[in-house]
């Protein structure tokens, strides 16, 4: 019998524009919270930045819709825990643990290369903060060098590697990670999500390079700090960044 978290919806979609998008339509209409929202294929996906999510026929296109409590910067701390349940899932389905790492701040990378993107959005229902977290993996297909910006992280999918899965079965095993995470930074805090993810995190420990708009940064990546700012240690001292696009 397949697992799923208690409480939680599920809708699936045929097509939709955006399950981000149709996750916010759902919330505003009152659809009861929390929920998932997957389709099968989405016209319109969203990545960071005002970026295009690319992705194809088998692809996974999902987003969670949940209550987060109301300070915003603890909502946002769903980044991590989308990213660990993510991880989760996929050594769950049969990639090596090592194979897996995460890049500050929401992307997921196989082999050194992107699987996964996480994005979240938010809204509000009846007054209460509503958060959206939205998650594409490259199951079936990955987007083409030509398709992706110059120096981004080249993509992979799941299907190269020689795993067949399909998103039904990805979201089964993701949404009960997720659930779990979730709980788990309700009752304990951020500082075991933190550290959590750190033991997965791409470069620790390596100099990497944030962009910020108008100037970049460069430094070793020392951590993520309480807040779940990237900390870098730079020429200039430990610099704090809450928000930046990171390379390697």
């Amino acid at each position: 019998m397949t697992e799923w978290p208690d409480g939680w919806g599920r809708v699936h979609l045929s097509v939709t524009d955006s399950t981000t998008a149709e996750a916010m339509r759902l919330a505003g209409q009152g659809h009861a919270l929390p929920f998932w929202v997957i389709a099968d294929s989405q016209t319109a996906g969203r990545g960071r930045r005002g970026r295009i999510w690319l992705g194809g026929e088998g692809d996974f296109f999902g987003s969670a819709a949940l209550h987060p409590g109301e300070d915003p910067g603890f909502a946002a701390l769903r980044s991590f825990t989308a990213a660990l349940a993510l991880a989760d899932g996929l050594v769950g389905l049969g990639i090596s643990r090592g194979d897996v790492s995460l890049k500050w701040p929401n992307d997921v990378l196989l082999r050194g290369r992107k699987v996964a993107g996480i994005l979240l959005e938010s809204t509000r229902q009846s007054g209460r903060l509503v958060l959206v977290v939205g998650i594409g993996v490259n199951l079936a297909h990955a987007p083409s060098v030509d398709e992706v910006e110059p120096e981004a992280f080249l993509p992979i999918s799941l299907a190269e590697l020689g795993v067949d899965v399909t998103p039904d079965v990805l979201l089964d095993t993701l949404a009960v990670r997720f659930a779990e995470w979730d709980a788990r930074l309700m009752a304990e805090g951020f500082e075991p999500i933190r550290q959590a993810w750190l033991s997965r995190a791409a470069r620790l420990g390596e100099v990497i390079t944030a962009r910020l708009p108008g100037r970049e940064i460069t430094g070793v990546f020392e951590t993520v700090d309480a807040e779940g700012a990237v900390v870098l240690k730079t020429a200039r001292g430990r610099q704090h960044l809450p928000a930046a696009d990171i390379f390697f």
